[in-house]
């Protein structure tokens, strides 16, 4: 009885693997696969974040790339699939958004916060600098006291 209850236990489990399925698509030539292999590896999964609707088994990306192999399929131009996508998911589903005034931050922000730190960190060290180069004014000037109150302080001894 325990050895039947394994065994179906096992069936079971091993029967999930078989579940997953491999999509495979058919073409009428090579020109429109070597379309959708290039646009389902450089279209972006908008749940999956960074991954392809290549890589990813999101229902979502499973769904793009169906909807990209009918294009493909029907002769769309693969500049007519992008902007489709685009339209439909808007520029974060390509991995080069183009630059438009909502992308402007992601292009120039990394390149105004290097220029600010550089900036702090030059003024920073000018000011720094500064204040060392009073500081060795002052130490002088101390020094030159110092130096001649101990002459008085030996004179004195003398006597």
């Amino acid at each position: 009885m325990k050895n039947t209850f394994f065994f179906i236990l096992l069936s079971a489990i091993l029967s999930f693997a078989a579940h997953a399925s491999i999509q495979i698509y058919e073409f009428e030539d090579l020109e429109q696969e070597q379309q959708f292999k290039e646009l389902s590896s450089t279209l972006r999964c908008p749940k999956c974040q960074n991954n392809t609707i290549a890589d990813s088994n999101a229902e979502l990306a499973v769904d793009i790339r169906q909807k990209v192999y009918e294009m493909t399929k029907q002769g769309k131009s693969k500049q007519d699939i992008v902007d489709y996508m685009v339209a439909r998911y808007g520029n974060f589903v390509t991995y080069k958004p183009p630059f438009t005034l909502a992308t402007a931050i992601l292009w120039l922000g990394p390149i105004f916060v290097v220029m600010f730190g550089f900036g702090f960190i030059f003024v920073r060290s000018r000011k720094k600098q500064a204040l060392i180069n009073e500081d060795e004014s002052w130490n002088q000037a101390k020094e030159a006291r110092l130096k001649a109150l101990l002459q008085q302080d030996d004179d004195g001894d003398k006597q």
